[in-house]
C-alpha cells in the first residue's frame, strides 16, 4: 500500500495511524522558552530546580550574592534589635570594661543579631571565614533565609562576578552602640557587614535599625540610593575641620584634636564607628579620629563605604588596614578616616607626633 504525504499516516495492524505534528512543535518551542528562562535569570534568582541542572563551584564565591546576603543580613540583625528595644527586655550583662574605663555591656539584642546575622550568612556561604564580634555567643536556634535580589534598587550595577572563597573575609557587627542602645540613644545604632577580598574591604554595609536606612556600597561598581543620597555631590567647604570623636573618651580625643588640628577645631561627639562614618559620608564632620585600639568588624563596613566614595581610612601611622583571615580582629593603631583631605590632616598629625617625641599624648 502506498501512502501520500498528505496523509502522513503509518499502517499497524491493518489501522492507519495519523500524526499530528502541531503538539509536537508546541512542545518544541515551549522547552525552548523554559531554557531561555533559566538561562537568562541571575543564579540567585533562578528557581530551585535550576540548581539540579547545574552545581556551583564551592571553592568559588559570587560577590553579587554575597552583596545581597550581606544586605539582607544587616537588616534582618536590625529586626532582632527593634524586637528587643520594643520589649524593653534587654538581659543586660557587662563584658568587662573598655581600654578607657568605660563599661562594656552585652544584651540580648547582641546576641539575637549575631546568630540571625552569622548563621544566615555562614549557611549560604558555608567556605567563607566570618567573623563576628559576639562569636563567643551560642545560638540555640537555627536561622537561615533565602536571597532576596528585591534588596537591591533598579538602577543598581551588580555585576556577577566569582573569586575563590579561601580569598574571602566576612566581618560582622550585630549591634555597634550597644552602650548607647541601653540608653536609649538609638539614633547611634547599626547593624553592620563588610565582605572583604584578599584583605581589601570591596563590600560594606550599614544599616541602622531605628531610621530604616541602609548604606551599602560595593567598590567600583555600585551603591545603594540612600548612601548616595546622603552624600553630598559637591560638599560644602568647611572653613575649620570638624572631627568627629567617641563620646566613650571626649577629654583626651578633644585636647588630641586641638594640639594637631588648632583651637579653633569644631568636634562632633558621637558613638558607634559605623554612625561616625555616616557623619563623614554626610559633610557633618570631615574627619573620623579615633586614637586607641578598636575592632576590624567595628570599621570594615565604614572602610569599604568611604573607598567606593573615593574616601580614606587608614592607621595613624597612614598604613591601610587589613581586614583577612590570618590578620588580628584589632586594629591597634587607631585611625583617621576622610573623604577628601587626607593627607593634608595626616600631615598635620605627623608634625604633632614629631614635636612630641613620636607621641600621640
Amino acid at each position: 500500500m502506498c501512502l501520500t504525504s498528505s496523509e502522513s499516516s503509518s499502517k499497524m495492524n491493518g489501522r492507519s495511524i495519523r500524526i499530528n505534528r502541531v503538539p509536537a512543535t508546541i512542545f518544541a518551542i515551549l522547552l525552548t522558552i523554559v531554557l531561555v528562562y533559566f538561562l537568562n535569570f541571575h543564579q540567585e534568582e533562578r528557581p530551585a530546580i535550576y540548581g539540579k541542572l547545574r552545581s556551583d563551584n564551592p571553592n568559588r564565591v559570587n560577590l553579587r550574592k554575597m552583596l545581597i546576603a550581606a544586605i539582607q543580613a544587616s537588616q534582618r540583625g536590625g529586626l532582632e534589635v527593634l524586637d528587643v528595644a520594643r520589649s524593653r527586655q534587654l538581659k543586660e550583662r557587662s563584658k568587662g570594661q573598655t581600654d578607657e574605663g568605660v563599661n562594656d555591656p552585652f544584651t540580648d539584642a547582641d546576641g539575637r543579631s549575631h546568630c540571625v546575622m552569622k548563621q544566615g550568612l555562614q549557611r549560604i556561604f558555608p567556605r567563607v571565614r566570618i567573623f563576628s564580634e559576639e562569636d563567643k555567643e551560642h545560638c540555640k536556634e537555627s536561622h537561615s533565609y533565602d536571597l532576596d535580589p528585591t534588596v537591591l534598587h533598579e538602577t543598581a550595577q551588580v555585576p556577577d562576578v566569582s573569586v575563590n572563597a579561601q580569598d574571602v573575609t566576612v566581618w560582622v557587627d550585630p549591634l555597634d552602640a550597644t552602650k548607647e542602645f541601653t540608653e536609649e540613644l538609638y539614633e547611634y545604632v547599626t547593624t553592620m557587614v563588610c565582605v572583604a577580598v584578599a584583605g581589601r574591604p570591596v563590600i560594606g554595609v550599614i544599616h541602622s535599625p531605628f531610621n530604616g536606612q541602609t548604606a551599602w556600597a560595593w567598590v567600583g561598581n555600585s551603591m545603594s540610593e540612600y548612601l548616595a543620597g546622603l552624600h553630598p555631590p559637591h560638599g560644602q567647604e568647611n572653613e575649620l575641620p570638624i572631627i568627629t570623636v567617641s563620646r566613650s573618651h571626649t577629654a583626651g580625643a578633644k585636647d588630641l584634636a586641638r594640639g594637631i588640628f588648632g583651637e579653633q577645631v569644631n568636634l562632633l561627639t558621637a558613638a558607634g564607628a559605623g554612625y561616625k562614618v555616616l557623619q563623614v559620608v554626610a559633610n557633618n564632620a570631615t574627619a573620623y579620629l579615633h586614637t586607641s585600639k578598636i575592632k576590624k568588624w567595628d570599621i570594615c563596613a565604614g572602610d569599604a563605604i568611604l573607598h567606593a566614595l573615593g574616601g580614606t581610612m587608614t592607621t595613624l601611622n597612614d598604613q591601610q588596614i587589613r581586614y583577612g583571615p590570618d590578620e588580628s580582629p584589632v586594629n591597634t593603631e587607631g585611625l583617621l578616616a576622610t573623604l577628601e583631605k587626607h593627607d593634608k590632616y595626616m600631615d598635620q598629625l605627623v608634625k604633632y607626633r614629631t614635636a612630641h617625641n613620636g607621641q600621640l599624648t
